[in-house]
């Protein structure tokens, strides 16, 4: 019952008629910004795993520094205000809907002649997991648990001034899109945030099938 009613709903969703869907992330973010000083910029910094894949993280970049102007932040890396360091994590697991009976049942995948549900491929994107499984059973409901950070430090003193995290749960294997706007969830309230973990949604425009 369970697996036929997600099945109906992921095709109504993702139907020619569906152009758009809400993006809910839960955030977290910690300051100690009282405001921002007028024209404030920035300047990345990368980790080590970082630096070792520059395409991924440039593309990681890419979607943050988006997000990163929208809130008044303009990079510049010649003088930079702020140093940002960024991440994102992707894993893909079996959906909280798939019948249990069908992949750990002694029929299922889980117990059949040790092929069952079970590692992961990942790499990492940005600081992150980002990957799928290595054996996914054809009649599986994928699920993926993202989450995306930035974190400013005051590059004079070197001191951490802006933390944040989204984290997003769903069906949809569309990354590219949805990181976009989790970035933007993680700065909504910046510089004074609303203390504790909060739900913040926002509607991602797809474009019609």
């Amino acid at each position: 019952m369970k697996r036929a009613f997600f099945a109906l709903f992921l095709a109504a969703t993702l139907s020619g008629c569906a152009t758009s869907w809400v993006v809910d992330s839960d955030v977290k973010s910690f300051s100690s910004l009282g405001a921002m000083p007028s024209g404030a910029t920035y300047r990345f910094e990368r980790l080590p795993s970082q630096q070792a894949d520059a395409a991924r993280q440039e593309s990681l970049e890419a979607m943050a520094a988006a997000a990163l102007e929208k809130v008044g932040l303009r990079r510049d890396d010649a003088r930079p205000t702020y140093s940002a360091q960024i991440g994102a994590r992707v894993t893909a697991g079996l959906s909280p809907w798939a019948d249990p009976w069908l992949f750990d049942g002694p029929w299922g995948y889980g117990g059949y002649g040790g092929y069952g549900y079970h590692g992961y491929a990942r790499r990492w994107y940005g600081g992150g997991w980002y990957g799928g499984p290595a054996f996914m059973p054809p009649a599986a409901n994928p699920w993926y648990e993202r989450e995306v950070s930035i974190v400013l430090r005051d590059i004079g003193s070197n001191r951490v001034v802006y933390e944040t995290r989204a984290r997003n749960d769903g069906p949809y294997n569309a990354s590219a899109a949805i990181l976009p706007v989790m970035f933007d969830a993680a700065l909504q309230g910046f510089p004074n945030p609303p203390q504790g973990e909060r739900r913040v949604n926002i509607e991602l425009r797809a474009a019609k099938k």
